[in-house]
């Protein structure tokens, strides 16, 4: 799918659930609990992307 091995697929399913975990964010009044979900959601984005960025063979051109 896409070109993309394992490793790109497991990337874009944390990137998914990282944008999903922001959602709770965006209504007023959130709690510490909500706002360290959006910690833990930032670190899948990150962790996506970095996984998606790098799922080649070889040496990156």
């Amino acid at each position: 799918m896409l070109g993309l091995k394992q490793r790109g697929l497991i990337g874009i399913v944390l990137m998914i659930v990282g944008t999903a975990a922001f959602l709770p964010t965006v209504f007023p009044g959130t709690t510490r609990t909500v706002d360290l979900v959006a910690v833990a959601a930032a670190a899948l984005l990150t962790l996506g992307t970095y996984l998606v960025g790098t799922d080649v063979d070889g040496r990156p051109v």
